[in-house]
């Protein structure tokens, strides 16, 4: 089965209803080994391409994962970037906000971690938190300086989504590609991972109270991010939802989207100049 990444995109100007997206399809993968080699092809693709364009030095690429807890985020991070030079490559993940962090804008803790040219910068969550688990539970504004008017009222969430579509235009305009993903699992699914972070020793570390209280709050989740997807995807900078129940299947769209991004970007190798040809030449006799 081939991966077409137009069927997971969200196009601008539709509204999503995530209802009608599926957690889960049939595999592009036949077998176990058959996902492995298909991995393993698109890793070695998207390494030659970051190489490529670390060496171009022209542009950079920069990937946001979201979901729910246990949807895939940090596996499909690994997986997929497996075989990327760590010199070409910057993982970052956003949690709960520092003091310093709430003394500022909402955009200005992950500004700081934009990737430079000829890299791919990748964020674990991201600024999307404050248009998702703030307007889940809108009493987190307070601790940003908003007044309880502003708290109560839903203006606030239309100009952070201008604010965020903004930021995204800017970057693209200066060289920076955004492309972002959403891992949309199945409420039953994320149960089942959930019992299986209780039930194996190795994965207890992952659960705690805070995972079961976020969970009752799904079908906010849910609202929350079916307005943002719809909000906030454009031609420039879109959103890609992938079914995430099942998890290799999810890790071969999400790489085999990122490979064509950058096949898009168009890359070459710097050109080496006569005059620098030559010098390489009277080099090598040196050697």
């Amino acid at each position: 089965m081939k991966i077409d990444p137009n069927d997971h995109r969200v196009h601008p100007g539709n509204k999503v209803d995530l209802a009608q997206r599926p957690t889960k399809i049939v595999p592009v993968y036949d077998s176990k080994k058959a996902y492995k080699k298909m991995l393993e092809a698109q890793v070695v693709e998207l390494s030659e391409l970051q190489r490529l364009n670390y060496a171009s030095n022209r542009q950079a690429v920069l990937l946001i994962f979201q979901g729910m807890d246990t949807a895939g985020k940090d596996g499909a991070i690994r997986h997929v970037m497996s075989g990327v030079n760590p010199q070409g490559c910057q993982v970052f993940s956003f949690k709960q906000p520092s003091v310093e962090e709430l003394e500022h804008d909402f955009l200005w803790r992950t500004t700081k971690r934009l990737p430079e040219r000829g890299r791919i910068g990748i964020f674990n969550r991201s600024y999307y938190e404050d248009v998702l688990v703030v307007r889940v539970h809108p009493e987190l504004l307070r601790a940003q300086g908003f007044s309880d008017d502003a708290v109560a009222g839903s203006a606030i969430w239309d100009e952070r989504f201008k604010s965020i579509t903004d930021l995204e235009a800017h970057l693209h305009s200066n060289g920076t590609r955004v492309i972002k993903f959403f891992l949309h699992l199945s409420k039953e699914e994320q149960r089942e991972r959930f019992l299986a972070r209780i039930d194996e020793p190795e994965k207890n570390w992952k659960f705690s109270l805070a995972d079961i209280q976020e969970r009752r709050h799904w079908d906010d989740y849910m609202r929350a991010y079916e307005a943002c997807l719809s909000a906030t995807s454009t031609e420039e900078s879109p959103w890609y939802v992938i079914p995430a129940d099942d998890k290799k299947n999810a890790r071969l769209i999400i790489s085999q989207i990122i490979v064509e991004a950058l096949q898009d970007l168009k890359m070459s190798y710097p050109k080496v100049s006569a005059v620098r040809r030559k010098e390489l030449l009277k080099l090598r006799k040196q050697l």
